[in-house]
C-alpha cells in the first residue's frame, strides 16, 4: 500500500491479529540504510497475534518514492508522524535500527504523546568523524559506480563472520534488497545520518525505553557506545542480543524477539 507523505509515495504494509484487532496496541518498525520493510519478516510471527504492525519504506529505498529535496533526521520524522496520522495511529510503540534508531529518538523527544514505548536498536545518537569518513567513502562509491560498488561491502559489515559461512541464503535475500536502494535515496538518507546529533538531547526522552545492540556490532552499534546513550536516559534498558552483529534481528531472530517482545508485552500490558 501506498500513501502520500510530504509530497512523497511511501510504501508501508500493516500486519494485524486475528481477534480482537481494534484493541490491540500498535508497534511501529523503522528501518535503515538500504533496508526494506522485509528486514523486519522474522519479527512478524512473533509479535501479530498481540499487535497491529506497520513497516514502512523510507524515500528512496524499497518500494518508497525518492524524495525531493533534502533528507535530514528531522524530516524523516515527520515523514513518520505523516504517515501515522494518514492512517490515524494516535500511539504506536518505536522500534528502529541504524539510521531508523534516530529518527524514532526525535520523534519521542519531540512527540512523546504519540509514543507508547521506544526500542532504538544497533544505533548511534551523534556521527563521529570516524564513523562519517566510512559514510563518505560509500557515498562517493555510489555517486561515482551506482549501487551495486557497495552491495557487497554493505552486506559483508553487517554480520559475524560465522553466520556467513552458514547461512549464505539469507546472505542472497540482504543483497538483493540493499540493490533495489536507489542512488539518490542512499545519498539522501546517508545525508540525514551524517547529520545526526541526539547526543545532547537524548535525556529528553520520557517514556520506557529499551536499547537494543547486538553483542558483536563492532561498528554500527558497539556495546560501549549504546551503553553510553542508555545512560543517559532515565530508567532505560540496555540489552544485548547474543551472537549478533549489527543487524541483530536477522542473525539472531530468536534472541531479538524475545527481549523485544518481553519489552513490549511488559509497557504495554499484556499478560
Amino acid at each position: 500500500m501506498f500513501a502520500t507523505i510530504n509530497e512523497t509515495q511511501i510504501f508501508y504494509t500493516i500486519d494485524m491479529p486475528a481477534k480482537n484487532p481494534e484493541n490491540a496496541p500498535w508497534v511501529t518498525f523503522i528501518t535503515g540504510i538500504t533496508n526494506d520493510t522485509t528486514m523486519w519478516d522474522g519479527q512478524i510471527g512473533a509479535l501479530k497475534d498481540q499487535f497491529c504492525i506497520l513497516r514502512f519504506d523510507l524515500p528512496g529505498q524499497g518500494e518508497s518514492q525518492v524524495r525531493q529535496g533534502d533528507y535530514s533526521v528531522e524530516t524523516l520524522a515527520q515523514d513518520t508522524l505523516g504517515l501515522l496520522d494518514h492512517l490515524k495511529i494516535a500511539k504506536t510503540n518505536l522500534v528502529a535500527l541504524g539510521l531508523g534508531s534516530p529518527i524514532a529518538m526525535r520523534l519521542a523527544i519531540d512527540h512523546p504523546e504519540r509514543v507508547i514505548s521506544l526500542a532504538p536498536c544497533c544505533c548511534r545518537a551523534k556521527m563521529e568523524p570516524e564513523f562519517a569518513a566510512m559514510w563518505h567513502k560509500l557515498m562517493e562509491s555510489v555517486k561515482q559506480n551506482g549501487i551495486a560498488s557497495i552491495v557487497e561491502n554493505t552486506a559483508q559489515r553487517w554480520f559475524s563472520e560465522d553466520f556467513k559461512v552458514a547461512y549464505p541464503k539469507v546472505i542472497d535475500r540482504v543483497r538483493q534488497m540493499i540493490s533495489k536502494t536507489s542512488v539518490e535515496g542512499y545519498l539522501g538518507n546517508v545525508s540525514a545520518f551524517l547529520g545526526t546529533n541526539l547526543d545532547h538531547e537524548v535525556h529528553k526522552i520520557s517514556i520506557p525505553t529499551i536499547f537494543i545492540g547486538g553483542a558483536e556490532d563492532k561498528v554500527g552499534g558497539p556495546e560501549h557506545i549504546m551503553a553510553a546513550i542508555a545512560a543517559k536516559v532515565k530508567n532505560s534498558i540496555h540489552a544485548l542480543v547474543p551472537h549478533a552483529a549489527h543487524i541483530a534481528n536477522l542473525q539472531n531472530e530468536e534472541g531479538f524477539n524475545q527481549i523485544l517482545k518481553d519489552f513490549l508485552e511488559k509497557q504495554n500490558k499484556i499478560v
